[in-house]
């Protein structure tokens, strides 16, 4: 999870795809009605920010249609439940959510798995005030911090920022700012040093000269300066149960998702930018320029194949560990598999390097 959206657009999605996923049978993955085809039911955590726009891109190209599954797409909302704990509690299928929460889960004694990595980075950036300092989480000491939400992926990334820097988590205040309109103003009004945010948000904090990038989570070059390793962040999550009593119904959802990806490594930031709603790309934080030009500046976050990075499991335990969010053993293997991706990959004629082990594969 990395946040709740805050276009009006995006909550009105919310609300025509749970409207339209009520129609359908309760069962997951069931058979459509009248198509015979399988629907899921998606849940996004953020479905309008750049980091998570390969679920709505996929819809837009057609790919869950041509690969033979109808994919109901719905999103977080602010002070409602996350992506991946509606996933978990059997209110949605799958969820487009973080990888770090497989482990999480698996931590609670709940098997939750990524069936497909979409991104190597986290595609964040701690936007700070100039006035703040702030280059490292060495410099957190003393400041106020916003994240999306308190428990979130950028609350674990702050925590852990910190802490690799030998900041201890009594030492800094954290508080929810949420995204877009909501981030920008806490910083505006002071109520923060820094946030934790995004793409559109970046571009629109950066626009209004309220803040600056002070340490680069969006580029894999950032993220591993940063954290010691690749950090896989965008996903699909589901439970391992529902997946292994519905493989081919996943099977289509990684075909059309790896044939997204595939697509965006051989297509411009303009032509992914056409693609989205209008509402995604030009609103009350930034224009279509503006969003255009931090996808190109931030594109390389996304995985072309689908498979999960070699290295980056453990460097999210890692991360989990020192926060202090697991504790005790987490068997990696169980929290994700390739097999789904490497199958996909080979329909694609997409060449991959070997993939590290995970379930399945």
């Amino acid at each position: 999870m990395s946040g709740r959206p805050t276009v009006l657009a995006a909550s009105v999605l919310t609300v025509l795809a749970l409207a339209g996923v009520s129609a359908c049978s309760s069962g997951s993955g069931s058979t459509g009605q009248s198509s015979g085809t399988p629907t899921v039911k998606l849940m996004v955590g953020g479905i309008d920010k750049q980091i998570y726009l390969p679920y709505e891109l996929a819809q837009k190209l057609g790919f869950y249609k041509k690969y033979g599954v109808d994919v109901q797409l719905s999103t977080e909302q602010n002070g409602g439940v996350g992506a991946e704990e509606a996933m978990a509690s059997g209110q949605v299928d799958m969820a487009g959510a973080w990888y770090n929460h497989t482990i999480e889960f698996q931590a609670k004694g709940k098997a939750v798995e990524d069936v497909v990595q979409l991104s190597g980075a986290p595609g964040e950036r701690e936007m700070c005030t100039k006035a703040s300092g702030v280059t490292s989480g060495a410099d957190f000491k003393g400041k106020t911090l916003g994240v999306t939400d308190l428990g979130s992926g950028t609350d674990t990334l702050t925590q852990f920022l910190a802490a690799k820097m030998g900041v201890k988590i009594g030492q800094f205040h954290r508080i929810a700012v949420g995204a877009g309109s909501t981030a920008v103003a806490a910083l505006q009004k002071g109520k923060v040093d820094c946030v934790m945010t995004t793409q559109p948000t970046v571009a629109a904090i950066e626009k209004k000269g309220v803040g600056v990038s002070s340490i680069d989570l969006a580029t894999t070059a950032g993220t591993t300066a940063a954290m010691g390793g690749a950090y896989p962040a965008a996903g699909v999550l589901a439970r391992t149960d529902w997946v292994a009593s519905h493989k081919d119904t996943v099977q289509k959802v990684v075909d059309a998702l790896v044939a997204t990806m595939h697509w965006i490594n051989t297509h411009s930031a303009a032509d992914i930018a056409d693609k989205l709603p209008p509402s995604y790309v030009s609103n009350q934080l930034v224009t279509k320029a503006d969003y255009i030009t931090a996808l190109t500046e931030d594109k390389g976050q996304f995985l072309p194949d689908g498979i999960m990075p070699a290295g980056g499991p453990k460097t999210s335990l890692a991360t989990e560990e020192l926060v202090g969010d697991v504790k005790g053993s987490v068997d990696l293997g169980k929290t994700f598999t390739n097999a789904f991706a490497v199958k996909a990959d080979r329909t694609e004629g997409i060449r991959t390097t070997t993939p590290p082990a995970g379930s399945n594969g």
